[in-house]
């Protein structure tokens, strides 16, 4: 099982939209994580939020790289930032990510 949370013990409902990149060499890499509307907002406030936490059979990924997005001064939406900085990174991000997705129904499309 493959979770996402922003405050210990409230799971993420909503599924975000999850963007990749990859340096040329593969040693280092960025996920950006895109939630609309999520519930971690209506549980809590943003000041409450001290990162995301991805968990899985492995253990947890941590990035405290989140920030909310604002509509007419409301909160509408969260993005966050992880940054793999080694090959072992990645292939444990997309381990998680295999997880995640076959649990939430997201594919993978190549741009």
């Amino acid at each position: 099982m493959a979770k996402i949370q922003f405050s210990r013990g409230i799971d993420e409902d909503a599924v975000p939209e999850v963007r990749l990149t990859r340096s040329k060499s593969g040693e280092q890499g960025t996920a950006t994580f895109i939630f609309v509307k999520p519930t971690a907002l209506s549980n809590t406030s943003t000041e409450d939020i001290t990162g995301m936490y991805m968990i899985d059979d492995e253990g947890e990924i941590i990035t405290r790289d989140v920030n909310a997005k604002f509509i007419n001064g409301k909160p509408e939406g969260l993005e966050a930032l992880y940054i793999m900085k080694s090959s072992a990174e990645w292939d444990r991000f997309m381990r998680f990510m295999e997880r995640y997705s076959e649990a939430n129904g997201l594919g993978f499309s190549k741009a």
